[in-house]
């Protein structure tokens, strides 16, 4: 399977990182040869059809003078060079207009490539077009890094619940909201201060407005009432409701009375919605820190939980890589 990496920022390093490390497992186990032709940056791009060495790459501090390095960042003007079965889009986030990883999608399809990506913006926006575009050219779009990080939520309906139907997702969706919620809660402190604090720590943004005012958690939302609930339906269709005006007294009056506040993205009778809610304390979410929390409500299974990482470049990476791995068995 040879690839193209379109963004390098932390899942990108990430992947390139565990792509080293894991090569001869994944060859040995699998039987399946992973080169990577093409890694974009914002500046120009790594491309070797014959393979790039990663390792290089990774330690290379003047890699413009790579013998790989070309001054073309732009993955559109130069598909047509590329030898790859598979585009793996890892540019940042944008719910606006889904640029430039839509374009980059549909660049990938219109050119024969497979594509896994972690980029919310394009499928929050465009997932039915996006999915119709992949069905027209015969290719497949994987995107299992885009809600819940290390969680194999995509790949556990498709896998090991065929016959089911998905009745109603609910979930904490953002690692951040949680680990501030949960620092308000055992600190009593107020939400400014804990968002200073989570700041220092790398948990927030410079501007957070991502994540606390729930931008974040709704194109989750949105990706999993498509894929999941067979609901059509787009980025603006979520009702939200951020944490900004969550207060320690509003913490503790729920606490007193056995609840906690949680940053819930629900879809239940075809209503999406991000709003704070409360929980019981010692129920499944419940959970503190970063992590995140799915309840998928189904017809035959009933209720499963999961509960893992949401986020961390070698979490997301996982998930990117076994994305990846899936189609390479499947063009065997």
């Amino acid at each position: 399977m040879r690839i193209a990496v379109i963004g390098f920022g932390t899942v990108s390093k990430s992947l390139l990182r565990v792509l080293v490390d894991k090569s001869k497992m994944i060859l040995n186990d699998y039987g399946v040869e992973i080169k990577t032709v093409g890694v974009f940056k914002r500046d120009g791009a790594f491309i070797n059809n014959n393979g790039l060495d990663l390792e290089r790459i990774l330690s290379s501090e003047s890699y413009r003078v790579e013998a790989d390095w070309v001054d073309v960042a732009d993955f559109n003007k130069i598909a047509d060079e590329l030898k790859c079965e598979c585009a793996v889009e890892l540019t940042p986030t944008n719910v606006e207009t889904g640029e430039p990883g839509l374009s980059h999608i549909k660049t990938a399809l219109q050119h024969g490539m497979d594509v896994v990506t972690a980029n919310k913006g394009p499928l929050a926006l465009y997932y039915p077009e996006l999915m119709d575009l992949a069905n027209q050219v015969k290719r497949r779009i994987l995107f299992e890094a885009t809600v819940a990080g290390a969680i194999p939520l995509f790949n556990l309906v498709r896998n090991n619940l065929r016959a089911n139907r998905i009745l109603s997702v609910k979930g904490i969706l953002n690692g951040t909201t949680n680990y501030i919620l949960s620092r308000m809660t055992s600190e009593k402190l107020p939400f400014k201060i804990v968002l200073k604090e989570a700041q220092k720590l790398g948990f927030a943004e410079a501007d957070p407005s991502y994540d606390v005012d729930g931008i974040d958690a709704a194109a989750k939302l949105v990706i999993l009432s498509n894929a999941l609930l067979k609901q059509e339906c787009r980025f603006k269709d979520v009702k939200r409701q951020g944490i900004r005006d969550i207060t320690p007294e509003a913490i503790e009056l729920a606490r007193k009375d056995g609840f906690l506040i949680k940053h819930l993205a629900t879809n239940e009778d075809g209503v999406l919605e991000v709003a704070p809610r409360l929980v019981e304390i010692g129920s499944s979410f419940a959970v503190s820190g970063s992590l995140n929390v799915v309840k998928l409500q189904t017809d035959l299974a009933k209720d499963l939980t999961l509960i893992g990482r949401g986020a961390g470049g070698v979490e997301t990476a996982s998930s990117v890589l076994n994305d990846i791995l899936e189609l390479a068995i499947l063009r065997r």
